[in-house]
Parts: C-alpha cells; structure tokens; sequence
C-alpha cells in the first residue's frame, strides 16, 4: 500500500476523475466494484463533486457531466488528471505549442485545486490540476486505487514530443513499442499506438486501477450492468483488462504490481 503524504512532483499523474451523467449510479457500481466510498463535497464553479474514499483515504474524483458536454453527444468518461504548478500557464503553453488546444478552461474548484483540461495534437484530452487544499489521490498502488496511465493514440512520436516540451517527460522505448513515461525519475504511465483492441476508439488516455482479481472484478462489472471491453492480457508485470461501466465509461483493472 502507498499512502501520500507528500506533494506529487508536477508533471505526476495525480488523481483520476469520472465525468458522469448519473453520478449516484456511478456511487452505487463503483463501491461495489472497488469498494469506493463517496464524500460529496462543493466544487465551486462546476457544481458539487464526489471525493470517492477507499478506507477512508480519496482514490478519485467523481462529477455530473456537463450539459454542454452532454449535448454535444459526449459519453460519460474518465480523465487522467497530472499535477502542475500553475494551471493556467501550463494550458498556455499547451496552446502555443501547436496542434494543442485548451479544452476546458482554468477554474477554481474552491480551495482544493485549480484545474484545466487540454487536448493534445492527436485529440487526447486530460486535465491539468494545480494543488490547493487537495494535492491529489491519497492512495495509490493498493487495491481499489489509481496506479497507471496510459495513452492510445494515433502518433506517439508526436504525442512525446508535445508532452516532454509541456511537461519535461523522457522516455524509455520497450519492446513492441510500447514507451514508458519517466517525471522526476520516476515510471509515470506508458503510450502505445491504437490497435485493433481499441475497436476505433479516438486517441485517449486510461487511467487504470489495481485489484486483486482481474477476472472476478470483470465478472462482477458485467454482472452489475457494466461491459468487458478486452480479454485479460498479460506481461511480465501482471495480468489486465479494460472494462466500462454501465454509462459507458471505460476504465482498465490490473492485477499483479505497480507498474504494468
């Protein structure tokens, strides 16, 4: 088990936040899944927000979608959220950079953060949080909590590029392609280029969660409505999946270590 008590380094993969369309749904599937806990908080500018607590510690973050996002037709998602200090200057850049935009502009969710989304040169989106009362996920690397992120997209050169010039990420090259994020020294997620698994999927980023048993979490999921999106995988760290909840959010399970 990995308790927090220090600040993440920025450019750290902080927290995961699920956008919903039924949030006390979502409540209910997730604390059966993972055994997830919801403290509805006040967020400022976008309505309340649910802190999700596993024994008590926050794994996640959990808000309604919002109606614009809704009526454009967005499906309800998880977002990959890194650390930064300043929110609004990191955004910038990402726009200067070419092929980026701002997806979301900053905001103040009261006192615990400040928070913008981008969308990278491929259309992957992720948020961007400056930590305030909140630095991020309490637990990490335990069971029912956040312990990779990982990107498929359509040119990861180009994604590398973007990312190490916003962010300062370097890079270990493994077999098949398959490229480790390193911030401040340490593993940080992985990109891959999309494959036939992604069943034409957009470029996008997945935060995965560990837990004890890939199979009974997956049986269990679609067992309360959700989806198996690919059968269990393995490597040398551990066994995985990807699965989706009953509003279509996908999300991947793995079972095995802290680096997948």
């Amino acid at each position: 088990m990995s308790v927090r008590h220090e600040p993440y380094e920025p450019g750290t993969f902080c927290w995961a936040g699920l956008a919903a369309s039924d949030p006390a749904a979502a409540q209910r599937f997730y604390a059966e899944l993972l055994g997830w806990e919801a403290d509805v908080l006040p967020g400022g500018g976008p309505g309340s927000y649910a802190l999700l607590r596993r024994r008590g510690l926050g794994v996640a973050i959990l808000y309604e979608q919002m109606p614009e996002a809704r009526a454009a037709g967005a499906a309800p998602h998880w977002t990959s959220f890194i650390s930064v200090e300043d929110a609004d200057a990191t955004a910038a850049r990402a726009g200067e950079l070419g092929g980026a935009a701002v997806f979301r502009e900053p905001f103040d969710v009261l006192d615990a953060g400040r928070v913008a989304a981008i969308r990278d040169p491929a259309g992957a989106i992720v948020s961007l949080w400056q930590p305030g009362a909140r630095a991020g996920a309490e637990l990490v690397d335990d069971a029912g909590a956040l312990c990779w992120n990982e990107l498929a997209t359509s040119d990861v050169g180009r994604a590398a590029s973007f990312y190490g010039a916003l962010l300062g990420w370097e890079y270990d090259t493994g077999a098949g392609g398959y490229v480790t994020i390193k911030n401040a020294g340490r593993s940080n997620g992985a990109m891959r280029e999309l494959s036939a698994r992604d069943r034409g999927a957009p470029p996008h980023w997945l935060p995965w969660f560990t837990v004890d048993d890939v199979d009974e979490i997956a049986r269990r999921a679609v067992s309360a409505g959700g989806n198996r999106l690919t059968l269990t995988s393995r490597n040398r760290a551990g066994r995985a999946a990807v699965l989706a909840d009953p509003q279509g959010a996908a999300f991947a399970v793995f079972e095995g270590g802290t680096d997948p």
